[in-house]
């Protein structure tokens, strides 16, 4: 199920909010919430509730024991909570990965081990860093033990933020666990947000999708002009797919009373990649900040020290979005442009006009979804060579033919403008909090209509950040 979906839109959310309203009390309304979370999650893939419920009773009680402890037994049973939840997702996401490449160097000795094909759970990768910025902030005596449960398992499994994020705080939602106010005021603010994010999926980011399949998936050898094309596609795409589902996700916290972080802030307007990733997936820049980058000595021990951490959280920032050397090598790239700003060209883009530093870093973030998006290494090679001109300039292809008509140039185009620049009057239509006036509140309203009427007219299609 998503939130793009006939199943959700039309039966599960409104029964949801039926149910929701209509209880009286604030742990009922818990209850019912994480009773419809626990569907929501299930409607996935059911067997896989169970990993997730397994998760979240440990860290329940690893909680609970970190609370009661002092000095290295506080210590060692965070430690031992980090690695429960580090080895959960280590089983799921990269024991394939691991085998594959132990088996290119048994390869020189004639062996070969059987490779395990396992299936990824929902979301393990955003509930497994819930969980450690949790027992981190409850060892750290940030934040309060919380010793209900179906508090703690709302927390962990509420479902506008379970499968894709953003990645939420304990400390963030702690006062709303147990006491939150709904007024109409801002349901109203919920479902405006909830409703241009609607429209950034289904109306920008799904209309682009076939170009971005064809280019990267169907076409070999891609001409100039097919791939550049289906670059700038793939860039609005995963903005506006990413950045829909979360500004989706906070509006839905919003409409039941919960404050989710905000995860994006215009990331195409940047500057430079150290603003990209102030404004790109904040959520998880400020977890690997905190979690690791920090921890690690952040830029307190010199240049080379302050290098070598950049290079590390990137890498594992790579790594994490997926089992793959493309994504290893992702995160490289942004890790070596953030190095080189921090150690001279940072400068030199403060003093270049305005365009040209936003010039500079829409084109290293374009270059870098290459390795994002490319399914193999050979493959993401291929795409740089149609950029560069190596293929050709231009010649008539399927996917060009399929993938370009009236609707997709109009999404590229809407795209762009909203993706890529700021606009003072259409400021609503990017998600900006100022408030919304009545010829707005209109726009966003027609929008709802024609993405519903877009959704009950094609197949719904998940979120790309469902894969990690």
């Amino acid at each position: 199920m998503t939130f793009a979906s006939i199943e959700f839109l039309f039966y599960f959310f409104p029964l949801f909010l039926v149910c929701y309203f209509s209880a009286k009390t604030i742990q009922t309304r818990n209850y019912i919430f994480l009773a419809f979370s626990l569907v929501f999650y299930a409607a996935g893939y059911t067997p896989h509730i169970l990993i997730l419920l397994f998760s979240v009773s440990v860290n329940f009680f690893l909680a609970r024991a970190i609370d009661r402890r002092d000095g290295a037994r506080r210590k060692r049973v965070l430690a031992l909570g980090v690695a429960f939840n580090l080895i959960l997702l280590g089983i799921f996401k990269y024991t394939g990965f691991l085998v594959e490449n132990m088996n290119v160097l048994l390869e020189s000795v004639h062996l070969a081990l059987p490779v395990p094909r396992i299936s990824l759970p929902l979301g393990i990768s955003f509930y497994s860093f819930h969980a450690i910025s949790y027992l981190a902030d409850i060892y750290k005596r940030k934040v309060k033990v919380n010793s209900d449960p179906a508090q703690f398992g709302l927390y962990m499994c509420m479902f506008p933020q379970l499968v894709a994020g953003p990645i939420v705080r304990y400390s963030t939602v702690a006062r709303q666990l147990g006491q939150r106010r709904t007024t109409w005021g801002r349901f109203s603010a919920g479902a405006r947000l909830f409703a241009i994010g609607l429209a950034w999926k289904v109306l920008i980011a799904d209309e682009v999708s076939r170009l971005v399949v064809g280019v990267f998936d169907a076409t070999t050898n891609p001409t100039f002009v097919e791939a550049w094309l289906g670059l700038y596609a793939y860039t609005v795409q995963i903005y506006f797919d990413f950045a829909g589902y979360s500004t989706m996700a906070v509006g839905l916290g919003v409409m039941v009373g919960f404050a989710l972080p905000r995860n994006f802030r215009l990331p195409y307007t940047a500057r430079s990649i150290t603003d990209f990733w102030r404004r790109w997936h904040m959520s998880l820049s400020a977890f690997l900040r905190d979690y690791l980058y920090i921890p690690l000595g952040g830029n307190r021990r010199g240049a080379l020290r302050t290098y070598f951490n950049l290079s590390a959280v990137f890498l594992l920032c790579g790594l994490w979005h997926g089992a793959s050397w493309n994504f290893v090598i992702w995160g490289a790239h942004h890790g070596a442009f953030l190095i080189i700003e921090r150690a001279f060209l940072g400068r030199w883009l403060k003093r270049l006009p305005d365009a040209l530093s936003h010039l500079y870093a829409v084109v290293v973030v374009m270059l870098g979804w290459v390795w994002f998006r490319a399914e193999t290494l050979p493959g993401a090679l291929d795409l740089f060579a149609g950029l560069s001109g190596a293929n050709g300039f231009y010649r008539p292809s399927m996917a060009l033919g399929f993938g370009l008509h009236a609707l997709s140039i109009t999404a590229l185009v809407v795209g762009g403008l909203l993706g890529f620049f700021r606009w003072r009057r259409w400021t609503v239509l990017s998600g900006e909090g100022r408030a919304a006036t009545a010829s707005d509140f209109a726009l966003i309203g027609a929008l709802l209509v024609l993405s519903v009427v877009w959704v009950g007219g094609t197949v719904p299609t998940p979120f790309l950040y469902y894969r990690f």
